[in-house]
């Protein structure tokens, strides 16, 4: 059977899958041959399409070594991709039919997404280890063989020293670490280097705090506290509790080979012409700032710098993040949303009803999932499992696509120990629900994050999920930004929600709302229109005036936080109506016209205001003529200053020129330069 071009393999692992051929027919009424035994007593059926020279999908995971082994013998391995359609549909519990989510599975196994950019890491092998007594050494001394090791003792009252010291040794505290694989900077204190004539215990000699080295890779055996931010994520370096060998063991043989060229995807793209992080020394948003959990993002000024050798490609800050500013690229925004419809499209038009998208990430929820196929019961039928990167990448925008696209109900299958990274998901959740909500559709009981590492306790919760009432499934285009995207998705929600809302409330810190002027306390500076990042706020060159936009506010603050009055507020909600991404006059008043020429300047409050409180109170504007400067423009009030007769400006008259011609006669008439200068 033929799938888009690719010819697709299917296998029923030893009749392990009840699959029938006819059930899973593509949409050219092809009928695949269900293999039995496709990776042992079958393989020559996948050796014979190999010589085709068409691209070949085969349906299993399991087996995918071998067949890429065979692949590579036949100089094709560049045609053969793999599917895992077994433990995601075909090992389910009895009476579940999985034709319709396997049929799915092939259909989305066949998408092209875009793939994120590269970046390359060079490690030098120079390698810290850090720890105490002889543990610690023999750890750097396995070490020495692959990488460049120094030695950091925080304790070395049990070592016994060796005859050959292969790896240098030097007593200390880490007292911080910054960068990550290939470029840490570490500052230790206690520096101090081993003596080489100590004989029966280690001596060191010359210590001293605030020692700095750099290093490719840290192993810390020291069971402190780690000395940075998410060390978890950090590639390069390594921890294990020194009182658990297993994990210690495990530990360095990771380590070992961390030396040479690696490829890292850059998870994360970034414009800066639309973060609103800051305006001129002031602080708008910092949500990217707030919810990085690996601490790869900094203030950089008006804008943040991204270090992607450090970001761990969670994707928190691309989905909490108010403008589109930051983008996940692991993948893309429209790849993603590409997978999701072509799920829910292929999954009900074969068949399939109540559809539930699974979101989990390849290591944790893939042995989760696995391991319900083998112990439990598996994934329901109604279940499309989604492999992700990171589980925490979906902002509302694409969580409203998919509910918009067919799903009843989308499940986040989260790893326990990052418990941490949960905060920023289920803000945006708060948020999807209540846009939703306000849509006229159900959203109680919709979004569910299992953060589980029980497979028995996710089994159950998947098989517990209420059926509801199947939409339609429809097709989305993602086109644009963040923004847009999520505008496109809430009309095509609000057309087909039951009497939605025009305004709907929206919980505090949403990027959606509009401001509030007291206009009793705005004196029309135009402090907020030159803070806005989004031009949400506008002037109008001919009248004092402020407009707002408010499909373009982002909430950020930054107009609150400029406005020298302090007369604005903020108001999450998000409005349904036209009018929304029209501008509209928040507040303004009538200009105040030179009395000398007529032309428009200023507030008429303002003037009248600073008129009150100078006139007869200031020493330039004791006389009704000086009073009048205040209400004239620019140009009149520089005339009338100059025509009055006790202008500051009028310096008298000017002296006449003398001549050369003038000199010379007077020297003829033997006049000095005294009397000259006395006559003229």
């Amino acid at each position: 059977m033929k799938v888009r071009g690719r010819k697709v393999l299917i296998c029923n692992c030893e009749e392990t899958m009840d699959l029938d051929a006819r059930r899973l027919a593509g949409e050219n009424g092809e009928t695949p041959t269900i293999h039995r035994h496709l990776c042992r007593a079958g393989i020559a059926a996948f050796e014979k399409s190999l010589e085709g020279g068409e691209p070949i999908l085969v349906a299993c995971t399991q087996e995918a070594p071998l067949f890429s082994e065979i692949a590579e013998d036949a100089q094709a391995s560049d045609r053969v991709a793999f599917v895992n359609i077994r433990e995601r549909a075909g090992w389910t519990s009895r009476g579940q039919d999985p034709h319709a989510k396997i049929s799915a599975l092939l259909e989305e196994a066949l998408l092209e997404p875009e793939p994120a950019g590269l970046m390359t890491i060079e490690s030098s092998g120079l390698c810290l280890v850090h720890g105490a007594g002889q543990q610690a050494l023999e750890a750097a001394r396995m070490l020495a063989g692959r990488l460049s090791v120094s030695l950091l003792l925080s304790d070395a009252s049990d070592i016994v020293l060796p005859s050959v010291m292969d790896v240098a040794v030097y007593s200390g505290r880490i007292r911080a670490i910054s960068g990550s694989l290939g470029r840490f900077d570490v500052t230790v204190d206690g520096y101090a280097p081993i003596l080489p004539s100590a004989r029966r215990e280690p001596q060191f000699t010359m210590a001293r705090d605030g020692a700095r080295a750099e290093c490719a890779v840290i192993v810390d055996l020291s069971g402190n506290p780690p000395p940075l931010t998410g060390w978890q994520k950090r590639d390069g370096y390594f921890r294990a509790d020194p009182k658990d060998p297993a994990a210690v063991a495990r530990m360095l043989f990771e380590a070992a080979e961390m030396i040479g060229s690696f490829e890292k995807p850059l998870y994360v793209s970034y414009d800066a012409s639309i973060c609103a992080h800051s305006r001129s020394g002031r602080s708008g948003c910092n949500t990217c700032l707030d919810v990085c959990p690996a601490g790869a993002i900094a203030d950089a000024g008006d804008m943040v710098a991204y270090d992607h050798s450090i970001c761990a490609g969670c994707g928190a800050c691309a989905a909490a993040c108010p403008t589109g500013a930051v983008s996940y690229a692991y993948p893309r925004r429209r790849d993603l949303l590409a997978r999701f419809q072509t799920l829910l499209h292929h999954y009900t038009r074969a068949g399939g009803r109540h559809p539930v998208l699974l979101l989990h990430d390849e290591a944790h929820g893939g042995e989760m999932i696995a391991a319900m196929a083998r112990l439990g019961r598996g994934l329901p039928a109604n279940v499309l499992p989604v492999a992700l990167h990171s589980v925490f990448q979906t902002g509302h925008e694409t969580i409203l696509a998919a509910i918009a696209t067919g799903a009843e109900h989308v499940v986040w299958l989260s790893d326990p120990r990052k418990a941490d990274e949960l905060p920023p998901l289920q803000a945006e959740l708060a948020l999807t629900g209540a846009l939703l909500a306000g849509l006229g559709h159900e959203a109680v009981g919709r979004f569910h994050i299992l953060d589980e590492a029980d497979p028995d306790a996710v089994e159950a919760a998947l098989y517990a999920l209420r059926a509801r009432e199947t939409q339609e499934p429809r097709r989305l285009e993602a086109v644009g930004g963040k923004r847009d995207v999520a505008r496109t998705v809430i009309a095509a929600l609000e057309a087909t929600g039951e009497a939605p809302a025009q305004v709907i409330a929206l919980p505090p810190g949403a990027p959606y709302g509009r401001i509030a002027i007291a206009a009793d306390g705005c004196t029309l500076c135009l402090s907020c229109v030159g803070a806005c990042p989004m031009g949400a706020l506008a002037d109008n060159p001919d009248r004092p005036q402020v407009r707002f936009t408010e499909a373009a506010c982002v909430q950020c603050g930054l107009c609150a936080d400029t406005c020298p009055e302090k007369v604005i507020t903020l108001e999450p909600r998000y409005d349904l109506r036209p009018e929304a991404m029209s501008p509209r006059v928040l507040h303004e008043e009538e200009p105040a016209t030179c009395i000398s020429c007529g032309k428009p300047f200023g507030t008429q409050s303002t003037i009248n205001r600073i008129a009150e409180k100078l006139s007869g109170n200031h020493w330039m504007y004791r006389s009704a003529g000086q009073t009048d400067l205040i209400r004239m423009c620019d140009d009149c009030r520089i005339s009338a200053q100059w025509a009055m007769p006790d202008s500051p400006m009028r310096m008298g008259e000017r002296p006449r020129p003398r001549t050369t011609a003038e000199y010379i006669e007077a020297d003829r008439a033997g006049l000095s330069i005294e009397d000259f200068l006395k006559r003229n």
